[in-house]
């Protein structure tokens, strides 16, 4: 769907950001698996290391087309703004667990304190501004609800997990206190949110035909916002010792053990279902589009909410299942990240004729 509101607009939209995102997780989730593998760490730092230069790249080209205006009156295009806020959190969390062994460990935790604290504040405005926009300005036939929807509302979530990394590297007493309370409201903010839209959509694909085309693998998103909500709950409950009273730390643990698990379990139904979707429109044939990178983040939202609890849990089938969830993703990711080199090829050569 954003393809073609790039093809209306002209130039770069912001769901191109989706492809930091979809190789920056595929990074991060390496560093997170409950299993090591031969090899891993070395390429999970080189993936990390081109997604950091992908960003920069993406960053400087859409800022310099100056098409934000635009881009926010598309009622399409506008979903996709959560996407650069959660691949500025993404890559920040990559140079904290891959990055520091590069750069160091003070330039890896001041890097991320920047990207962090700027795709916090960008992703708050994004969550606050698209659904204004889309209450106020934007207009919508009744089957209009789709998986982009999502977008907006994520990153607040994505900031909650991946400030979990930062609690423990916060002055201690009332600024460290702050952080972790901030980050536990961004996470009750974004999963509220993520759970009205997933009624929406929900009632969408069942009152009205199913979902064609490049708009099938936005369904995805719910998978990675749910289980997004998984890492974060697991993620805060690690940093809740250093922040808060004992008694408190040990709920925050309990409830990412069992509001982890019931979570879980709900995006696996999502992930059945968004899997059925996208097994039927492959066989019709599926052109590739840009929203493919809707596979990649969610899957690797999986991998990380289903490590935090084999972590958790001692489980050995929460830890097989992360490591073939894991080889999947990189699966998924090498063919989209091809067809996407391709299709900027293409695009090229057909703006230089």
């Amino acid at each position: 769907m954003h393809a073609a509101g790039d093809r209306k607009r002209g130039g770069l939209g912001p769901g191109w950001f989706a492809a930091v995102m979809g190789s920056g997780i595929v990074a991060v989730a390496a560093a997170t698996l409950p299993r090591g593998l031969p090899g891993l760490e070395a390429a999970a730092t080189a993936v990390w290391a081109g997604t950091a230069l992908l960003l920069i790249a993406l960053a400087g080209v859409y800022a310099g087309q100056r098409r934000l205006r635009a881009h926010a009156g598309d009622p399409a295009l506008a979903q996709f703004f959560g996407a650069p806020p959660m691949a500025l959190l993404v890559v920040g969390a990559g140079t904290l667990l891959l990055g520091r062994r590069l750069v160091g460990e003070r330039a890896a935790v001041d890097a991320d304190w920047v990207l962090w604290s700027a795709g916090t504040v960008l992703g708050l405005a994004t969550a606050c501004t698209v659904p204004y926009l889309m209450v106020t300005r934007h207009r919508f036939t009744p089957d209009a609800a789709f998986g982009g929807w999502l977008l907006p509302v994520v990153p607040p979530m994505v900031s909650a997990a991946t400030g979990a990394l930062l609690v423990p590297r916060a002055p201690a007493g009332q600024v460290r206190l702050a952080l972790l309370l901030g980050c536990y409201a961004m996470l009750g903010l974004g999963l509220v949110a993520v759970l009205l839209v997933l009624a929406m959509v929900y009632s969408r694909l069942v009152h009205h035909e199913a979902p064609g085309g490049a708009v099938v693998p936005t369904v995805w998103i719910g998978v990675g916002a749910l289980d997004q909500a998984v890492t974060a709950l697991s993620s805060l409950a690690t940093a809740a010792p250093s922040a808060l009273p004992a008694p408190y730390a040990r709920g925050a643990a309990v409830a990412a053990l069992l509001g982890g698990l019931g979570i879980w379990g709900f995006a696996l139904l999502w992930l059945v279902l968004a899997t059925a979707l996208t097994v039927r429109e492959f066989r019709r044939g599926l052109p590739f589009a840009p929203t493919w990178w809707s596979f990649i983040f969610p899957l690797g939202a999986c991998v990380t909410g289903t490590s935090a609890l084999a972590t958790r849990t001692g489980s050995q089938l929460f830890v097989c299942v992360a490591v073939v969830l894991y080889v999947l993703l990189v699966a998924a990711w090498a063919v989209v990240s091809w067809h996407s080199l391709r299709h900027a090829v293409r695009q090229r050569g057909r703006a230089r004729r």
